[in-house]
């Protein structure tokens, strides 16, 4: 992990901890010693508290009483069930509800293939896929809706798991499928289309748990 000295210390530092837990560089479960973090960064601690600050709000942190910060346990099966289950509940009602914007189908785009390993190489994918989700959500003009989907975090989650090659190719046709649904104000149709880009979601992410 090279030293950050960018001047957006606090992103540069919320970035470089969340790529060591994207990538268990810092183990599930793991406790997070803030002071050796900060040397290995080569930063105060204090960015490094406040990184830790969003990451607890991002769910890939826990902060306990006399504990400290340790690095979130990865998703069981049950969790990973149950989050697909409340995407499925929110993210095709919001879909249904979206109006088109000029922005969307730029939006539905995604990266082709990673450039670089690790979380590193598939960052832009998953941060493009989330915007993508969350833009479908803010077009519903439903903003408890939109904060629901958004709270989330489900693509940190899954892809905290592991990252299906599969997706490249795929999802970003699916995502297509779903503008177009919505570009023709056909609510039913593009509620269908997410719910079915969803589903195929979870099928891609099933083989990290085994049979």
């Amino acid at each position: 992990m090279r030293p950050v000295r960018r001047l957006t210390l606090t992103d540069d530092v919320y970035t470089s901890v969340q790529t060591l837990i994207m990538d268990h560089a810092v183990a599930p479960g793991e406790k997070i010693n803030i002071d050796a973090l900060a040397r290995r960064l080569q930063v105060s601690p204090t960015p490094v508290r406040e990184a830790l600050a969003r990451l607890e709000s991002d769910g890939l942190v826990r902060k306990r009483a006399l504990v400290g910060y340790t690095a979130s346990p990865l998703l069981s099966r049950a969790e990973f069930e149950d989050l697909i289950e409340m995407r499925l509940l929110l993210e095709p009602a919001a879909a249904a509800k979206a109006v088109h914007a000029e922005d969307l189908r730029a939006e539905a785009d995604l990266p082709v293939q990673p450039d670089a390993p690790g979380f590193q190489g598939i960052a832009g994918f998953t941060a493009q896929d989330a915007r993508f989700h969350h833009r479908v959500a803010e077009l519903s003009g439903n903003g408890m809706l939109h904060d629901a989907i958004v709270r989330l975090r489900s693509h940190l989650h899954l892809f905290r798991l592991n990252f299906p090659q599969s997706h490249y190719g795929t999802s970003a046709a699916e995502h297509h499928r779903i503008v177009d649904a919505i570009a023709a104000g056909d609510g039913a149709a593009a509620g269908a289309a997410m719910h079915d880009h969803i589903t195929a979601a979870r099928e891609r992410h099933l083989s990290y748990f085994g049979s």
